[in-house]
């Protein structure tokens, strides 16, 4: 009998980069975690990120996402690059631009993989990638009048 890691959904899959996008409209959790169905894949971890009231403690009144032309190219750079250090089976990331409320969806990336350890890891990954990696800026206005930029790069 052969081994687990012998059967092919053991294996990462051939082209595991379902989704990934920046957007100017509000992003779907429902889209991002169909986009990573595997019938392969034991597990699956998606991670939302969304504006919160305050940062750095200010309370935030407004805030606003803009990127650089390469960001959706360098977003898929990185989810290439987690899909070949995991047994990636399939892996989705779209980011928000332009401007957001509080509680609004801000990113949404998703791994799955043949089992929750490797999801979880490989999502931790990807987010925390993307976070330094892809040229997207974040601008934060503050209630007290104050702002700042927040880059990635």
């Amino acid at each position: 009998m052969a081994t687990t890691n012998d059967h092919p959904g053991e294996q990462a899959a051939q082209d595991p980069i379902k989704l990934i996008g920046i957007r100017d409209s509000a992003l779907s959790l429902d889209e991002v975690f169909r986009a990573v169905g595997d019938d392969a894949a034991g597990g699956t971890a998606l991670f939302v990120g969304t504006v919160r009231n305050h940062d750095g403690g200010a309370d935030v009144e407004q805030l606003g996402y803009s990127c650089h032309p390469s960001a959706e190219a360098e977003m898929r750079r990185v989810a290439e690059k987690v899909a070949a250090e995991f047994p990636v089976r399939a892996v989705a990331a779209v980011h928000r631009v332009g401007d957001l409320r509080v509680g609004d969806l801000a990113v949404v990336v998703a791994v799955s993989c043949p089992h929750r350890g490797e999801a979880f890891e490989a999502c931790r990954k990807l987010i925390d990638d993307l976070k330094h990696e892809v040229p997207i800026w974040k601008h934060q206005k503050f209630s007290d009048g104050t702002e700042e930029w927040v880059g990635a790069c």
